[in-house]
């Protein structure tokens, strides 16, 4: 992280390209487009860009009220889904020659191109533009591949024959690239997966391509479905009424246990003062948003157990692998702004895939609807190789 001195030795330096100036404070596409620029380094400077909201293009202080406000939001444009992978990133006020700003500063990524909205933007020199197909290349070879998670490694001896392929253009490319980038960019099935993050640099797919585009993604990687089992009481004794064991890729499982959830909520006839309206015992928003949850989150390298649903008669538990990961722990977890991605490139695709609209608001979305529906707020049990989520009806 910079400190304060080298922060002020960059705001005064109007050459520096490692920096960009604005005295907008609502234009978050334009801050958004810079904090992308950085993160992909393109002069390759290995040191942190800088972001002054509250400066004009020549140095001078705007004069700008920087609040609170202003500051979450732009700490959130990190994790709203938007800028893929997620960038690291600080947000902070300092006060530089008596001239009070917002600064957001941003760290080279590990895992470059990066990009907003789908479209990659570079900075070099003065320029910040959308990156050509020969420069997004060469931010692909930047990779540090030693430092990338485990869902950008590699599956050996998997090989590109092993994916379905016509999905991967009829589906996954067109929801992950806007369509006049694709009509601009002309490039090979290789060069659009590697730009994607779907291939290593051998050329194998990743993880993640195997999760989203495998013929048979449980060969290899054998923990990757969902186990749904509903019993007719409230112990894992009693009869089972249902049970399901949900496989293909990840858009096929979350799919089909949309499907099973909606067959197996049921709705009561609720008296209100002047209505009679239909309450269901749980809100489908929120299990859909709690088991989406366990299947990003989870750990897909060390367990090769499934993502649990098991359904009680006076509850439902939603069980994930994988304990807290990164800076979430078993004391913050589920706690507002707080989030971490172990699998940030399964994120990435899920975003596109429709089955994210924002990053790190999936407990609040969960905890709301409830409370909407007259359920009491989930429950966690989180330990150090399995996060569950338990819910109740209304009481």
């Amino acid at each position: 992280m910079l400190t304060e001195e080298e922060l002020g030795q960059l705001a005064v330096d109007l050459e520096s390209d490692r920096v960009e100036r604005t005295t907008t404070t609502t234009d978050k596409s334009k801050i958004a487009k810079a904090i992308c620029a950085f993160a992909n380094d393109m002069p390759r400077h290995e040191n942190p860009g800088v972001f002054f909201i509250g400066v004009n293009d020549d140095g001078t202080c705007a004069n700008l009220e920087i609040t609170d406000h202003l500051l979450l939001s732009l700490s959130n444009i990190r994790s709203d889904g938007n800028i893929q992978p997620l960038p690291v990133m600080t947000v902070q006020r300092i006060r530089i020659n008596d001239c009070l700003l917002a600064v957001v500063t941003v760290e080279p990524s590990d895992n470059p191109p990066v990009r907003y909205n789908g479209r990659c933007w570079i900075r070099v020199g003065p320029r910040r533009a959308q990156a050509s197909t020969e420069e997004e290349r060469q931010l692909t070879e930047k990779r540090r591949w030693g430092n990338l998670p485990f869902d950008m490694h590699g599956r050996p001896p998997a090989t590109m024959d092993d994916l379905d392929m016509a999905r991967f253009a009829e589906e996954y490319l067109p929801a992950s690239v806007p369509p006049e980038a694709l009509a601009e960019n002309q490039r090979s099935t290789e060069a659009q997966m590697a730009a994607l993050r779907l291939v290593t640099r051998d050329g194998a797919p990743t993880v993640t391509a195997i999760l989203f585009l495998a013929k048979d993604v449980r060969q290899w990687v054998p923990g990757a479905y969902i186990q749904f089992v509903r019993h007719d009481g409230p112990e894992l004794t009693d009869p089972i009424k249902s049970q399901h064991e949900i496989t293909g890729t990840l858009v096929d499982q979350l799919r089909r246990i949309d499907e099973v959830i909606s067959a197996n909520v049921s709705s009561a006839l609720g008296l209100s003062e002047a209505t009679h309206a239909e309450r269901p015992d749980y809100p489908l928003v929120a299990l859909r948003q709690l088991v989406r949850n366990a299947v990003l989150h989870r750990n897909y390298e060390q367990s090769n157990a499934p993502v649990r649903v098991t359904w009680f008669s006076d509850r439902i538990e939603i069980s994930s692998p994988g304990g807290p990961f990164g800076q979430v722990t078993r004391d913050n977890f589920g706690q507002p702004g707080v989030t971490d991605y172990r699998n940030p490139t399964i994120a990435e695709a899920l975003k596109a895939m429709g089955f994210a609209e924002r990053f790190g608001v999936g407990i609040a979305v969960a905890r709301e609807a409830l409370a909407r529906n007259g359920n009491p707020a989930p429950e966690f049990t989180v330990e150090d190789a399995n996060i569950l989520a338990t819910v109740k009806p209304p009481q």
